[in-house]
Order: C-alpha cells, then structure tokens, then sequence
C-alpha cells in the first residue's frame, strides 16, 4: 500500500488546511448576527456546487487518467483559495465573497470524490479496499481534530491571513504527492465519447437506478440523508446559543468528531469492515442517528456533547467505507467515476433541502415556539429542556428518530438486504502495488 500511503498523506495535509478554513469561516459567519441561517447558508454554498455538479465531474474523470483528474481538483481549489487571499489581502473581502470561494471548493470537491474513490482499486487489492476506504475517513477525521484546534490559534494570532496560508500551501502538498504518484493501469476513456458529455453525465444515474438493488441502496441513502442532515445542520449554532457563543466548547465537540473519526477509520482498517456490509451501514446508521443525535440533543454540557458525538464519528467511517466498497466491487472499473458522481447526486440532493430549510425553521418556529413552550418544540421541553438552543435540539431529537427508522426501513428491503446475492462482487479487480 506504498503508492496509497504517499497519496493520503497528501489528502491529510489538505483536509486539514480546508478544516482550518471552514472553522474559521462558521465563527466569522455566526459573529455577523449570531442566526443558524448564517452557518447553514455557509454548508449551503459548499454542498450545492458539489452535488450538481457531480454527475458531470464523474463523466470527465472517466474520459481522463485519474491522477489528472486528483490533480486538476486539488489545482482548482488552490486557485480559489489564492483568489480569496489575493480579496482578503488588497483589504476588501466581503461576506458574498466567502460564499463564493467556499462554492467553488465545493465545485473542485464534486471532482475530487470520484477521482479519488475510483482510484483506490488502481492503487490496492480488493481484499484491502475497506482498510484503504477507512484509511481515507481516518484522513478526514484527523483534519477534524487538527483543523478546529489549529484554526482557534491562527485566528488569535494572525487572523484569516495566516488561515488562508495555511490552506494555500496544503493544497501545493496534496498536488506534489499525487504528481508523484503514477496508477496501475491509468487509462483516458475513449476519445469518441467526448462528444457526448450530456448523455454521458447521466449515464452514472441511468447504471444506478438500472440495477434494483443498487437503486433501493440509493434511494434508503437519499431518505436518510434528508433526515439526518436536517438534524446535523443545527450542531453548530445549537452549541453556540446554548453555551453563549463559546468557541472553545464549540471547537471540543468538533475535535470529538474528530477523534471517533480516526478511531473508527482505524478500527475499519485493521478489521476490514463487515462480511454482511449492507447489514453493517444500516445499523451503523441507526446507531449514529441514537448517539450523535438523540442523545446529543438530550444532555447537556461538553463532556456529554463530545462524548454522544465522537460515538457517532466512530460509527460513520464504516458506513461509508462499507458503502464505498460496495460501488468499488460492484461497478466495472471504467464506469466508477461516473456511478461514483451519481452516487454524490443522489443521495446528497436531499440536503440542501433539508440546509434551506433546518435555519429558518430553527431561527422562526422552533426556537420560537422552545421559548414560548408551545408547538412540536414546546411538547419536547421534557426531553431537551429549556433556554437558547433548545429549540434547535428538539430538530435534532425529531431528526434522529426518523434516520433510524429510515435505515432499519432499508434493511427490512430484500433487495438491499440480499446485495451481495441479487448483483454479486465483479471477479476481475486491479490489484495496487
């Protein structure tokens, strides 16, 4: 795994130089009028560009080697961060400003995860996909941990000028070590289907929902997306109003996102993941939706927040490596960028609904309504108690309640249930060296 070690070390630099960005840009964002629709509107700007443009980006790095692909990625969020600093620097960076860098990361990221994610079969076996796929959640993870910590102390002592250095010269890390990099049995797609970007953007979305069990798959991860990050989108600003905009509680709790991130990648790299990976991801999300939602929203304090979440974070890489594992060994190889953005469209299109709508309904209903002890918050007061942020953490108990009855709803489906029966593993998988 000598050719995957180089490249994650390169996506641990960048992750982390992002995370020290995003974290200080959710603190400048809250301190404008301290409103949930600020924070949401900032993942809004990033989720979006990502996700619509997902199905075309896997297109393209399909018809391209995939190191190109890594490369044109990391260069076009080296570019907006460059932009932003040039903005911030010349003394005239404004708020719309900050949503547009962090949309065109969003755009540079649509390219990312497909080019990544079907790169790891060129670079190991398939008996090693669910170490490697854990591996890369235990990247993200580690930038979780070092990115808040980071970003508290460069915003004390050299403000977002030293932030944007920072993201700078990891994102030249992340290029140097995937130019480094050569993938076994790298090929560009036929020359002929450059003609036919638009029909071959949907053709990702036409190979999902004609197989049945990949398509229930996706569909049980669009309903649990929906749900969940309605929840999720809350996390932040509720820890805000309820502990009075403590930055330092608020940095806790994402390092113990953190933390149980590593942990679990860690965990899912030395035990490979699930035999019954269907059965693995259901449960595993049940089991996130009761720790880093129920339960988050029912106790109070940083211990008990950091604590309820970190299980969650833990659970998180194995659903995903599971998931990934699936489309990487289901999938022949020449179509994964393709299915791979599919994958990003479909079962992320269900969040920005549920971003759009979790900020207004925190700030006008349930807040509101948490005060007032009246409505669906009012009713909760038992469970979530009372004051600033109670409201939000109602959304967060509601939400969690409906994720885990979206998963074990997936699981009750046979053709989900029986994957690995109904649309077995392809025998042929490059091996890494």
């Amino acid at each position: 795994m000598g050719k995957f070690g180089l490249v994650w070390c390169g996506q641990v630099v960048t992750l982390i130089g992002n995370s020290v960005l995003r974290f200080s840009l959710v603190i400048q964002a809250w301190t404008v009028d301290h409103q949930a629709t600020q924070v949401v509107a900032l993942s809004l700007c990033a989720l979006l560009p990502q996700m619509l443009l997902s199905p075309t980006a896997g297109a393209i790095v399909d018809r391209c080697r995939k190191r190109t692909a890594l490369q044109l990625a990391d260069a076009g969020g080296l570019v907006a961060v460059a932009a932003m600093t040039a903005v911030y620097f010349l003394g005239d960076l404004h708020l719309w400003q900050v949503y547009l860098t962090v949309a065109l990361l969003g755009a540079a990221a649509a390219f990312q995860f497909p080019a990544l994610s079907s790169a790891v079969p060129m670079l190991v076996g398939k008996d090693q996909l669910q170490r490697a796929n854990g591996l890369l959640a235990t990247a993200k993870s580690v930038a979780d941990v070092g990115g808040p910590a980071l970003a508290g102390l460069l915003v004390v002592t050299g403000g977002l000028g030293a932030v944007l250095w920072i993201d700078l010269v990891s994102f030249a890390v992340a290029l140097l070590t995937v130019r480094l990099v050569r993938l076994r049995g790298d090929e560009p797609g036929e020359a002929g289907a450059r003609k036919r970007l638009g029909a071959d953007s949907l053709e990702g979305l036409r190979y999902l929902f004609a197989q049945p069990s990949l398509r229930g798959l996706i569909l049980v991860f669009f309903t649990v997306n929906l749900v969940m990050v309605f929840g999720f989108a809350v996390v932040q600003p509720m820890i805000l109003a309820r502990t009075g905009s403590e930055v330092s509680v608020l940095a806790s709790v994402n390092a113990g996102i953190g933390v149980g991130g590593i942990t679990g990648g860690l965990l899912l790299a030395a035990w490979g993941g699930p035999k019954n990976r269907v059965r693995g991801m259901m449960l595993g999300v049940v089991g996130m939706c009761v720790s880093a939602q129920i339960v988050m929203a029912l106790v109070h304090g940083v211990v008990a927040w950091t604590a309820a979440i970190l299980v969650g974070a833990l659970i998180m890489p194995i659903v995903n490596g599971s998931m990934q594992s699936i489309i990487q060994t289901k999938v022949p190889e020449e179509r994964q960028g393709r299915v791979f953005g599919a994958v990003m469209f479909v079962s992320q299109i269900s969040s920005p609904v549920a971003m759009a709508c979790s900020g207004p309904l925190a700030d006008h209903v349930f807040e509101p309504q948490a005060a007032a002890g009246t409505g669906l918050a009012g009713l909760l007061r038992p469970l979530v108690g009372t004051g600033p942020g109670s409201g939000m953490a109602a959304m967060l108990l509601v939400a969690g309640l409906l994720g885990a009855a979206a998963a074990l709803w997936g699981l009750a489906r046979r053709a989900v249930r029986d994957i690995d029966v109904l649309t077995p593993d392809l025998e042929k998988q490059p091996a890494g060296g």
